[in-house]
């Protein structure tokens, strides 16, 4: 159950990070930023496996608790 939730969990912040990277795209066609582009992205990617990881953190704490 808490596997699902997780899982679900991550699923909606990655379809909410390809929204971010399609907005984020759409400004640079706009306004021509490749530089901050580049960096955010970074950033996107650095948040994105943090998020991952803690997340995969918590299902092992989880999985260890009595039922």
């Amino acid at each position: 159950m808490a596997t699902e939730a997780l899982d679900s969990a991550l699923d909606r912040l990655e379809q909410a990070l390809a929204r971010v990277e399609e907005a984020v795209s759409k400004q640079q066609d706009e306004s021509g930023s490749g530089e901050e582009l580049a960096l955010l992205k970074v950033r996107h990617r650095r948040l994105k496996d943090t998020v991952a990881n803690e997340l995969r953190q918590l299902d092992l704490l989880l999985a260890g608790l009595p039922k």
